[in-house]
């Protein structure tokens, strides 16, 4: 936020709650709006009351209170979504006091002073305010705040989360950890010194082989990986992988290289799509361990199995034919049973799927799932349908 929002211009929006009400009410364009209410305010007001307004309608749906809260688009799309933070809080130990580094906004403050007291430290002073803001709103307490810069903490002996920016200035958030703020070496170094804790990154980072000794668990939400956790110190587990599911809350762990996967020369009754967080852990072979399910392919993900295996670390589809991979035999055999719609999945595999439903027969009365996959170094197609649970 800095250079956008500062501790001043927070303090006078905060004193001027009719200018989030005009912005509330407006019924025209956002140039013609901002024109009329810099009438009455300044530039940098309204400038600032407009951005805080668009972050708390993004928020509506995701945070509580979302109205009231102080924050922007920008900042929101940095923030832990809160059933992951409270899913994460719940390893922290209860009562044990947390320093959260680089708090945000403080939806990861909230849920950790929910099980103890916290202090939540930022380096910039107007996100600080804002986490301290959004305590407020949301009813938290025990929460201390202090303005400084996680890299020069001294962290020794102390239980840590920390939130590193994934952008640093830039426009978009960055994948390499050597990148964020505060970077891979401050992060390792961490995981060293402090007793336990946790470090959030991207799903999609190189996080691979950077922190010996440590937990990383993947964590997926209504299907879609959100984040990974690195786990250090007394809050590691035995594992160096996990992955975990929410809203089920189900979770696998273990060393993706102490499973190997049996794979099936064909697909059978039922083909599964493995959750992200499984796929992105390592752990397919694992989840093929726990459920009695076969890989369809070394370089593919799907899984194959005669039983619809109920668990939510996987989708199941009911097979209804295996084609080569030519897609006029697609065509071919959906002009003789035809879907209502299609969906069509591929992981690895250069097929650009809304070109391929323009292209198949609809006429049936219920919806297929058409994937394009390789079955043994082959590529074939597979006609399904989805299971309901």
């Amino acid at each position: 936020m800095t250079g956008v929002l500062t501790p001043d211009i927070l303090h006078r929006l905060k004193a001027v709650p009719d200018l989030f009400e005009a912005i509330g009410r407006q019924q025209e364009p956002e140039m013609k709006l901002q024109q009329r209410l810099r009438r009455t305010h300044d530039a940098d007001l309204v400038r600032a009351a407009l951005m805080v307004a668009a972050g708390r309608r993004k928020a509506e749906g995701i945070l509580d209170r979302a109205e009231h809260l102080w924050l922007t688009a920008a900042s929101l799309e940095q923030a832990t979504h809160p059933q992951v933070a409270v899913h994460r809080a719940r390893r922290f130990p209860s009562g044990m006091p947390v320093a959260d580094w680089c708090s945000g906004i403080g939806v990861d403050t909230a849920a950790l002073a929910r099980r103890g007291p916290v202090t939540a430290s930022d380096i910039d002073p107007a996100m600080l305010l804002c986490c301290e803001w959004n305590q407020e709103v949301w009813g938290g307490d025990d929460v201390q705040y202090r303005l400084a810069d996680a890299r020069q903490a001294n962290v020794a002996g102390e239980w840590i989360y920390a939130d590193p920016d994934r952008r640093c200035g830039r426009p978009r958030p960055v994948r390499r950890l050597e990148q964020y703020c505060p970077d891979l070496n401050w992060m390792q170094k961490v995981t060293q010194s402090a007793a336990g804790g946790a470090i959030k990154v991207g799903p999609a980072a190189n996080f691979m082989q950077k922190f010996p000794g440590c937990e990383i668990e993947l964590v997926s939400l209504e299907g879609e990986c959100r984040e990974a956790t690195v786990w250090f110190g007394e809050a590691a587990g035995d594992c160096p992988f996990r992955a975990t599911v929410l809203p089920d809350g189900e979770t696998i762990a273990g060393d993706p290289l102490s499973w190997r996967a049996e794979i099936a020369s064909e697909p059978a009754r039922y083909l599964f799509d493995p959750d992200p967080a499984v796929v992105r852990s390592g752990l397919l072979d694992a989840v093929c361990d726990r459920l009695k399910l076969q890989r369809l392919d070394d370089r593919e993900e799907y899984l194959t199995g005669d039983v619809p295996v109920e668990s939510a670390l996987i989708r199941p589809f009911s097979v209804e034919m295996v084609l080569s991979g030519n897609e006029r035999d697609l065509r071919r055999y959906l002009r003789r049973f035809p879907g209502q719609y299609y969906e069509v999945k591929c992981r690895h595999l250069s097929v650009r799927a809304n070109d391929v439903c323009r292209r198949l027969p609809a006429g049936g009365d219920e919806p297929k799932v058409v994937f394009f996959l390789r079955i043994q170094g082959r590529t074939r197609i597979v006609v399904a349908r989805r299971c309901t649970r």
